[in-house]
């Protein structure tokens, strides 16, 4: 059972797999219910589909985006919606001007309306979602990780958006796996376990303790595993002036053996397109090495193939880093099946023993190896991701944004394999939208602003206060 007031921002919580995904597909109309009923406003939503769900006044935004790419802002913002002339066609002007009207009603953040979906980034595609929802004038909204890809500036306008509309009488249903923001913001938070409701509390009033206690069935002993100094003197990866248009201007930074490193600074500072560089992706100019050895990393087969090997955990998983409709074996082994290629033929039994292994040392949650990937929950997506990343062999990891949508569960077993790697000798090069994560898991942390690494924190000078006042400071220096 589950019950949000109107002017209310109620939170949702539970681990992936919990049944929150489903609760909201339901009352989406996505997903036909077997039992119960459901009501808005007094009134039985029968929840036979998606367009009943859209007239009765109910939006969402996903975290896994459904924006069409080749179409531009404000044609995403009104698809099938659009203003039409006299003549029936769509009113170009009147459709800019609905968009501009809208996004200064929102307070929106600088988007340009006649640029194509394809050309933003995952951040920006999720600010549209936003938009495209509200739109609607829905009178229920559900925000589902909404937050996950956006920068600190941009959670705080949508966390503002969401508490004024709120005001405003609409009801938004929230569903976040950041604790502290979830507190800041809602009003009441219910948790889902094992597809149940195990208990709703006044948001003001639950610790975090309580909440996560609620959300596992038990007591959660440590997030984030203790740093145990594991980097040698050896120098796994090391990058001289990388540049790359006006996103990369000379990154110089240095990678050791056991290490986590993270990268830290606003978003959209060179970040991405650093990590990009580093797996062949993008084509900058400078200067890679590799254990000392130069290498050209001109494809991600390059990457892969060159001395040690570098692997990426991709920004967009269903985009980059996961074939959905393949199953959880095939998505794996992906990247290796010529390692199970005999005369071209493949040798299953020795690939379902390494996925199996994979899939114990992981802690996925399926019903079987051969289901597709597609239908498991998001963080048993992103494991298959590493899976699919350790399976390469490489020993310097890219891993970028590697716990965005995760459940507190998972992070802590994502997190205590970093370490574990780290122990065994890999060098790990990690990006995280997530300040606390960067504090509490980096060993060193460069902070990027304007397409350079200005500032390299260790020990105790790591904190989120730094990081901000690095990226702050440098960027001020620039303008």
């Amino acid at each position: 059972s589950f019950a949000a007031d109107a002017g209310e921002v109620h939170a949702l919580l539970g681990e992936n797999g919990a049944g929150k995904s489903t609760f909201i597909k339901i009352l989406t109309g996505a997903v036909q219910r077997d039992a119960g009923e459901l009501s808005l406003f007094g009134e039985p939503l029968h929840g036979r589909s998606p367009l009943e769900a859209r007239r009765a006044g109910i939006a969402a935004v996903f975290q896994e985006l459904s924006l069409v790419p080749d179409l531009t802002v404000a044609e995403n913002v009104w698809f099938r919606r659009e203003p039409l002339t006299p003549l029936g066609t769509i009113s170009r002007a009147a459709l800019r001007r609905r968009t501009r009207e809208l996004f200064r009603r929102l307070d929106f953040p600088p988007i340009d309306v006649d640029r194509e979906v394809r050309g933003l980034s995952v951040a920006e595609r999720q600010l549209v979602e936003v938009a495209k929802s509200i739109s609607a004038e829905p009178r229920v909204l559900v925000l589902d990780e909404a937050t996950s890809a956006l920068s600190p500036r941009e959670v705080t306008w949508l966390v503002g958006l969401a508490r004024r509309l709120a005001d405003e009488g609409m009801v938004v249903i929230y569903i976040s796996h950041r604790l502290a923001e979830v507190r800041g913001l809602a009003d009441r938070v219910t948790v889902f376990r094992n597809g149940k409701n195990v208990g709703t509390r006044e948001a003001a009033a639950a610790t975090e303790d309580e909440i996560v206690s609620l959300m596992l069935g038990r007591r959660l002993e440590r997030l984030y595993p203790e740093k145990t100094g594991t980097a040698t003197a050896n120098v796994a990866l090391q990058v001289r002036d990388l540049r790359f248009g006006h996103r990369l201007q000379g990154v110089d930074l240095e990678l050791r053996e056991g290490e986590i490193h993270g990268v830290g600074g606003l978003q959209g500072q060179g970040q991405l397109e650093l990590f990009l560089s580093l797996f062949g992706v993008l084509r900058p100019h400078g200067e890679v090495l590799l254990s000392g050895r130069p290498v050209r990393l001109t494809s991600p087969r390059a990457a892969l193939r060159a001395g040690i090997g570098l692997a990426l955990v991709p920004e967009d998983r269903q985009n980059q880093g996961l074939l959905l409709p393949k199953s959880v074996r095939e998505n794996i082994t992906l990247a290796v099946a010529r390692r199970f290629a005999r005369l071209g033929v493949l040798d299953l039994r020795q690939e379902r023993a390494l996925v199996a292994e994979a899939i114990r040392q992981l802690n996925i949650v399926l019903a079987s190896p051969e289901q597709p990937v597609g239908s498991l929950s998001g963080g048993n997506q992103q494991k298959v991701v590493i899976a699919k990343l350790l399976l390469t062999q490489a020993k310097v990891l890219l891993l970028y944004d590697l716990t965005r949508g995760v459940d507190v569960g998972t992070k802590g077993e994502i997190f205590q394999l970093m370490r574990d790697l780290a122990g065994e000798g890999y060098a790990i090069l990690f990006f995280s939208t997530d300040l606390q994560e960067l504090v509490n898991v980096a060993d060193r942390v460069s902070v990027m602003s304007d397409g350079r690494v200005t500032e390299v924190l260790t020990g105790t000078e790591i904190s989120e206060e730094q990081i901000v006042r690095a990226s702050i400071r440098h960027g001020a220096e620039a303008a």
